[in-house]
């Protein structure tokens, strides 16, 4: 891997499962790169495929009924082209995941120090004696108090915020070059999230690992990202440098997002309607159902492609092509709680494709 390349690099990822009711499309083709030492962010609401996307890079995901398909290129192999075993050996020594829920994550039957030893010596060759000795220094380096006495505690006898600490312990047994952190902190009240957020950036800074992070908490990933990828209903609305995508939020779902944010964007409380159906989802771009300002070419022609806004910034929406007037969206204030019902072409023949004659601005009725 040369200077110039990601660490991680993701193109046409696309995950779907076969089920009763049909095939179920929960990761569309989306594209996203991770650099050394960086933090990005994979924003979205619960359903918008953040999970499975994180969970088919290592291809932890069940197959069948799943199945994994695209390029997931880590230090310059892809990982989906690698053999089972070939694969074990990258999980855990160098992408390690820290998973949602800290309950799920531990096995209560045995105690949280016999856990790490445990994924100490499946990835290290050491002594049980070594392997007990560095499952307490990462006990004692996550933050957990006179670790060498709670080596031997059940997960029952953890609060929450310990047992975030011990699973993260446990992701780091192996030195992982990246960490995929899937809602770390969505359990935990805000002093410990605050703790937990805290501990993975001196982790980061000390280890000089790369964290992918998946959220739906904007507040954390005004804390924490370096950049930041949009994701709803298995596409990608939106990428871009962390103080672009909040300062200058370009797709209309991104700045729904924002507006839901006390002190960010707004107080607006929710976004109208609901994502749509994974089996059968909308024929041009997924957000265009419950979007303000959609237009008549925004319900064809499958997901718009990524545009460039900004260096560094891209942008799925039909509103930045050429011809097109992208100030209808990015002049509204972030809370205008828009009813898309109301907005949404009631006359299907008066919106259609701009006229090329017509000084390049569509019309639109917002």
């Amino acid at each position: 891997m040369t200077a110039a390349e990601p660490l991680l690099e993701v193109e046409g990822l696309t995950t779907t499962f076969d089920t009763e009711t049909g095939e179920l499309t929960a990761v569309d083709g989306i594209d996203f790169a991770v650099g050394e030492g960086e933090t990005v962010c994979i924003v979205g609401e619960s359903g918008s495929g953040k999970t499975v996307a994180t969970e088919s890079l290592t291809r932890i995901v069940r197959e069948p009924p799943g199945r994994v398909e695209g390029s997931v290129r880590f230090d310059g192999r892809d990982l989906l082209t690698l053999s089972e075993p070939e694969l074990r050996r990258v999980r855990g020594n160098e992408i390690a995941h820290v998973f949602q829920n800290p309950q799920e994550a531990l096995n209560h039957c045995y105690t949280v120090g016999w856990q790490i030893v445990e994924a100490l010596r499946v990835h290290r060759d050491v002594s049980e004696a070594a392997a007990r000795a560095r499952a307490v220094d990462l006990l004692d380096r996550v933050g957990i108090g006179n670790a060498s006495a709670r080596f031997d505690d059940y997960p029952h006898e953890l609060s929450g915020g310990e047992k975030q600490r011990a699973v993260i312990a446990m992701a780091l047994v192996g030195d992982p070059d990246l960490l995929i952190a899937d809602e770390p902190t969505s359990a935990l009240d805000v002093t410990v999230q605050a703790q937990i957020l805290k501990l993975l950036d001196g982790l980061q800074e000390e280890f000089g690992t790369a964290v992918l992070f998946v959220t739906h908490d904007l507040g954390v990933v005004a804390q924490i990202a370096d950049r930041i990828v949009v994701m709803y209903a298995g596409k990608v609305m939106e990428r871009g440098d962390v103080l672009d995508v909040f300062e200058r939020p370009a797709h209309p779902y991104t700045r729904r997002l924002l507006s839901c944010v006390p002190g960010i964007g707004g107080t607006d409380g929710g976004i109208p309607g609901e994502l749509p159906d994974p089996r059968d989802p909308p024929a041009g771009c997924r957000f265009a159902p419950r979007c303000a300002h959609a237009e008549r070419a925004c319900r064809t022609g499958g997901q718009p492609e990524e545009l460039a806004v900004n260096p560094g910034q891209r942008v799925s929406c039909v509103l930045y092509r050429d011809g097109w007037d992208p100030t209808v969206v990015r002049d509204d204030p972030l809370d205008p709680n828009p009813d898309p019902e109301s907005n949404s072409d009631p006359d299907p023949e008066s919106n259609s494709d701009p006229d090329p004659e017509s000084n390049g601005v569509s019309s639109t009725d917002d």
